[in-house]
C-alpha cells in the first residue's frame, strides 16, 4: 500500500544481533573492548577498536566476512521484500555505522530496497583502516536531547525530519533500543511503533504507554514482526493496538498480508533506488 514509509532500527531489529558486538566477539577483541568500554563512548570507543584490529593485522576483508555470516530471521528478509512489493518506502535509522550496515545489506540482496540509510559514517581509509565516525559530532557541540539519545545521535530529530518531508504519509517505526525511544515519542496519531518485547524501548514504553502518541505493536521475533508489519501495511489500518504487557494479539496472516516467496521475488529485482547519502542533520550551537 502506497502512503506509508516503514523506518527501520538496524542491529537486534533487522539483524538478531549487535553487529558492533558482532563484529568485536567474532575477532577476538571481547576483552579489549570491555576494558576500554567506560572509558569512551561507544561510538568513539568503535572506532578505537577498528584501530586497535588494523595494528594487529585484522583487514577489512576479515571484517566483511564476519559481516557476511551475521544472524537474521528470514521471516525479517521476507517483511521487508513484501513490504517494499506492496509500495511501502523503507528507510533505515541506525546508531550502527554505513560500512557495517551496506555491507550486511548487500550480502543479503536487500539494499536497493532502502531508500535512505541514517546512521554514522564508516569507510576504509588510504592505509586500509576501517574509521567510524559520529553522525553528530558532539565533540563540537551537542545535540540537545534530553530523551535518552547517545551523544553522537539523536533519532528522534532524524524522525521529525522526515516527518516533516512525508506529511501525508504513515510512519511504521520498528526498534529495540534505549535510543528508539525518543523517535517513538515523537510519531503522530496516525503513526504505528513496533517495539521489540522485553528489549530496552518496550521496557521505557511499557512506564508510561500514555506518552506514545502512536499506536505500539509489541513483537518478540522475526515471525511476529513479519506478521504484524505485513498486517497493518496491507490495509490493517483498524488494527487494534497490542496493548503493551497483554497476550500478543492472534491474526490471520491470510487475510491480510501476501508474502512475496523468497525464490520468485529474486528474479525480480527491485529497480535501483538512488542512494542517499545523508549529511548529519545540523544543530545551533
Amino acid at each position: 500500500m502506497a502512503g506509508i514509509v516503514v523506518v527501520f532500527d538496524f542491529d537486534k531489529t533487522i539483524i538478531e544481533v549487535d553487529s558492533d558486538n558482532w563484529v568485536v566477539d567474532e575477532l577476538g577483541f571481547t576483552d579489549l573492548f570491555n576494558r576500554l568500554l567506560p572509558t569512551m563512548p561507544w561510538n568513539s570507543l568503535m572506532d578505537t577498536m577498528m584501530t586497535e584490529m588494523h595494528k594487529r593485522g585484522i583487514t577489512i576483508n576479515d571484517i566483511v566476512k564476519v559481516l557476511n555470516r551475521i544472524p537474521i530471521h528470514p521471516r525479517v528478509i521476507l517483511a521487508i521484500k513484501s513490504a517494499y512489493a506492496a509500495g511501502c518506502e523503507l528507510r533505515i535509522v541506525s546508531d550502527a555505522n554505513r560500512l557495517f550496515i551496506e555491507t550486511i545489506l548487500n550480502n543479503l540482496g536487500l539494499r536497493d530496497y532502502f531508500k535512505e540509510i541514517n546512521t554514522n559514517p564508516g569507510y576504509v581509509d588510504a592505509e586500509g583502516r576501517l574509521r567510524i565516525l559520529p553522525y553528530h559530532d558532539f565533540t563540537k557541540c551537542s545535540h540537545g536531547c534530553s530523551n535518552l539519545c547517545p551523544p553522537n545521535m539523536c533519532k528522534g530529530a532524524i524522525i521529525e525530519r522526515i516527518l516533516s518531508e512525508e506529511e501525508k504519509k504513515r510512519v511504521i517505526y520498528l526498534g529495540d533500543g534505549t535510543g528508539d525511544y525518543c523517535p517513538s515519542l515523537r510519531l503522530r496519531a496516525g503513526d504505528h511503533v513496533m517495539p521489540r518485547k522485553n528489549f530496552p524501548l518496550w521496557d521505557l514504553i511499557c512506564k508510561n504507554p500514555k506518552l506514545i502518541t502512536a499506536k505500539i505493536h509489541e513483537w518478540t521475533d522475526g515471525e511476529e514482526l513479519e506478521l504484524i508489519l505485513l498486517h497493518l501495511v496491507n490495509g490493517g489500518v483498524d488494527m487494534k493496538p497490542i496493548i503493551v504487557g497483554s497476550p500478543l494479539l492472534s491474526v490471520d496472516c491470510s487475510k491480510f498480508v501476501t508474502v512475496v516467496p523468497l525464490a520468485s521475488h529474486e528474479q525480480l529485482p527491485p529497480p535501483a533506488l538512488p542512494v542517499h547519502h545523508l549529511k548529519p542533520i545540523t544543530y545551533q550551537c
